[in-house]
């Protein structure tokens, strides 16, 4: 495989790739010149992700080939694409949980090898380097499945540039970063620009903006513009990618004067490493209200979704719900009281993939007298259930018989949400609901929250998207080191405003 000391050119023609049903890349032809960033956006299941796997060798196309400097490619492993010098952060990390943050990043190293054993200390001056280099702090010594997700994505793009990348792949890169420090990264990504190629795929239009020279649109497989980015706005970026002008959803009710749904006082809780991840948090949420909790991922906010629904425990403080406490609980125990929750990680935690969307469908409620009778489930309710939920969600889909881990992601997303919706709960915890979903998944997940808080159902909104909080949340408490740093109403907020409180200034400082 030839290896590059710089990429000048990648070019991909008439790319084809066929899985069963689906025609996931339709005769694609792209060019990225040196020191060129493309954006490639386009909604969830329009083949962004599966064209970036075929160039990783992840996949291998049907039809079409792959030049690096004009010299055809084969790419049968992504080996053979790190060799090239290509590296990419997927949406879906690829990480070993149980191995270090500094393990994950040696299996790669080659040159780091002698003989059986890993030169661990040269690893770590890499790693070092490339952290000075780049201001992208990782702890080398954490293992991956202790970190939130924003700081496993961290360490991703610390693992692609210290395997040597001269041309990188970035899947929606900036979800779990503040204002401040994304705009830092575009800085960063502008200045990498002058030694490498790249590509970014995002469905922030306003980061695709100030930050890609080309865009690329995708629709089922095919591009079907491309362009300048500097001679079209988000707004227009939007309505080729979605053939429709996309509306954006906000709430404008006047504030809840429900009772108090969900309380939490004093609570104290560990994270997986041992150190109190929340740290006396309070917050209060009424009946009918969404309070968004903005933060910067790693912060609390998935011990904070995990104690709320009885996935972990804590170490001293209470959390009410209608009155009564129910920290401690068991998940079923709080889940029967009227608890919905979609998780951060929704292919791990949100459903099960390898089961059909009809199972996922009524995985909290296979015992309940709606789907089963004396212990067996009853096909035909189910079925009846889950089809009126594929077609009120908008769940794309073959059929409810579908595996539920081989949707795109946005459709995952509805999946989960149909579920929840369905069961109609009293309270509602919703981590990261939009991360890497398209602006029509988005648009409608958003249309879903306001509707549930019209109907009186409490809302946590955990986002890092601050514009989604902005725009759906009657309050909005930022979290900072476990603790609420402030509340403020929905017109006292500001991107700017809430950025600072996510850095951890008061505004008593």
């Amino acid at each position: 495989m030839a290896k590059f000391d710089k990429i000048t050119e990648l070019r991909v023609e008439h790319i084809t790739k066929r899985f069963p049903g689906v025609l996931a890349s339709d005769d694609i032809s792209l060019t990225v010149g040196e020191h060129q960033i493309l954006a490639l956006v386009g909604e969830n299941g329009a083949g962004k992700t599966t064209l970036m796997n075929i160039i990783m060798g992840l996949y291998q196309a049907d039809e079409g080939k792959i030049f690096i400097n004009g010299e055809e490619m084969h790419f049968r492993t992504p080996n053979d694409a790190f060799d090239a010098g290509i590296g990419m952060v997927h949406q879906q990390y690829m990480l070993v949980p149980n191995m270090t943050v500094l393990e994950n990043i040696a299996l790669g190293m080659k040159n780091t090898w002698k003989g059986i054993k890993v030169d661990l200390q040269m690893v770590r001056d890499k790693v070092d380097e490339v952290s000075r280099k780049y201001g992208l702090a990782v702890d080398p010594d954490a293992f991956i499945w202790q970190l939130a997700v924003g700081e496993q994505q961290r360490v991703e793009l610390v693992k692609t540039l210290c395997l040597g990348a001269k041309f990188l792949i970035l899947d929606e890169p900036t979800s779990a970063l503040t204002p401040q420090e994304t705009d830092e990264l575009i800085v960063l990504l502008k200045k990498m620009s002058k030694e490498l190629s790249i590509i970014f795929i995002s469905h922030k239009l306003n980061e695709v903006k100030a930050l890609s020279d080309k865009v690329n649109i995708l629709r089922h497989g095919r591009i079907v513009f491309e362009g300048s980015t500097a001679d079209y706005t988000p707004k227009q970026i939007a309505a080729l990618m979605t053939g429709h002008e996309v509306e954006t959803h906000s709430n404008t009710e006047e504030p809840s004067q429900g009772q108090d749904a969900l309380v939490i006082k004093d609570l104290c809780v560990r994270s997986d490493r041992g150190f109190l991840a929340l740290d006396h948090f309070n917050l209060t949420i009424k009946a009918g209200e969404i309070v968004g909790l903005a933060g910067v991922s790693g912060n609390g906010q998935r011990e904070l979704a995990e104690v709320i629904n009885g996935i972990r425990k804590c170490e001293s403080g209470t959390v009410e719900f209608f009155g009564k406490q129910i920290q401690n609980l068991s998940p079923g125990q709080i889940i029967s009281q009227g608890m919905g929750y979609i998780p951060e990680e929704r292919n791990t935690e949100g459903i099960v993939p390898s089961m059909s969307i009809k199972e996922n469908m009524i995985l909290k409620d296979s015992e309940t007298k709606e789907f089963s009778k004396n212990h067996i489930l009853r096909n035909k309710a189910i079925e009846d259930q889950s089809n009126r939920a594929r077609e009120n969600f908008d769940i794309r889909c073959p059929g409810i018989h579908t595996a539920a881990g081989s949707l795109s992601g946005g459709n995952i997303q509805k999946v989960i949400l149909a579920r929840e919706i369905s069961r109609k709960p009293k309270f509602l915890v919703c981590v990261y609901p939009i991360r890497g979903l398209d602006m029509g998944a988005a648009e409608f997940i958003h249309k879903e929250l306001l509707k549930l808080r019209k109907s009186g159902i409490g809302i946590l909104l955990i986002s890092e998207e601050l514009e989604e909080i902005l725009n759906l949340s009657d309050r909005i408490a930022v979290i900072f080191k476990g603790q609420n740093q402030k509340v403020l109403n929905r017109d006292e907020a500001d991107t700017s405003r809430l950025g600072i409180l996510m850095a951890g200034v008061k505004e008593d400082e």
